[in-house]
């Protein structure tokens, strides 16, 4: 009985280890700017990104993606972040570009981050929704996640979902499904902008800035010399179970309790913005 005690530990470690070792940044991302103020550190297995005075800084994923579940782990700028936008998205670049985005905007020490989420598609955005969390996203590392499938993307936070867009295509609401995108994350000054309306600028002597990463996961199609790594047998794989997935009844209960809760901003019921009548994925839903 011991001994199989002893077996089952080392069966965990072993398992544990692997888990760890497929979470590699040097493999999976490159530091594209920042001149030096990008770091991969821990055995690969945490990087970081800092912003100061003189510069910020961003990384991308090697690997291109079409359709996927995308796991990372943030832990965002503490204290007095106000003017920074910490961003992580995927996008497709070029011109009529698709993008799907988180952006977490900095705030005066004290007062919550608001999480900024939109989506891209055919280079047309405006489809903001603003939420802040319900738990401080700079004392400990927390999930956020992006399922984009061919019916729907949601947004997750530590698995709960807080945002879902529907393929609406029938309706003539444009959805990204044809172009590959890759993950690209930024810590950069928007003070310009981003806490309250560009009110409260960036206090350069709490700086440098830092946010960190960790236990990156993409169970997703790549994209390689024109071709997607994710066949029709494939997709009805377990693996690839995300292919198909759509919110069941109680995920549509945390999504209600969260938008009730603790959104702040939905485009949606924006009637000042749009005077000639919301989109039309706004009267769809």
């Amino acid at each position: 009985m011991a001994y199989s005690r002893v077996a089952f530990l080392l069966f965990l470690i072993s398992t544990v280890a692997i888990a760890s070792a497929a979470n590699n940044f040097y493999q999976d991302f490159q530091i594209t700017w920042g001149d030096g103020r990008a770091k991969i550190l821990n055995n690969d297995q945490l990087l970081t990104l800092s912003l100061d005075k003189a510069s910020g800084s961003g990384f991308q994923s090697k690997n291109q993606y079409l359709f996927g579940k995308i796991d990372m782990q943030l832990k965002l700028v503490s204290g007095n972040s106000a003017g920074t936008v910490t961003a992580y998205y995927l996008s497709s670049k070029g011109g009529a570009w698709d993008e799907i985005d988180f952006e977490f905007l900095g705030n005066l020490s004290g007062q919550p981050y608001t999480l900024h989420t939109n989506v891209f598609s055919q280079g047309k955005g405006n489809r903001e929704q603003q939420f802040h969390l319900w738990f401080d996203p700079t004392a400990d590392f927390h999930t956020y996640s992006i399922l984009w499938n061919p019916q729907q993307i949601v947004f997750y936070v530590d698995g709960t979902p807080i945002r879902e867009f529907k393929n609406m295509e029938s309706n003539g609401v444009p959805f990204p499904k044809n172009q590959p995108m890759r993950i690209y994350s930024s810590l950069w000054n928007a003070d310009d902008w981003a806490t309250r309306g560009g009110l409260v600028k960036t206090d350069w002597s709490k700086a440098p800035f830092t946010a960190s990463y960790r236990n990156f996961n993409a169970n997703a199609c790549t994209w390689s010399s024109g071709k997607s790594s994710c066949s029709s047998s494939t997709q009805s794989n377990t693996n690839n179970a995300w292919f198909s997935e759509e919110l069941d009844s109680s995920s549509h209960e945390r999504l209600k309790w969260v938008q009730k809760n603790y959104m702040i901003y939905n485009y949606c019921t924006d009637i000042k913005r749009f005077p000639q009548g919301l989109p039309q994925e706004c009267k769809m839903a």
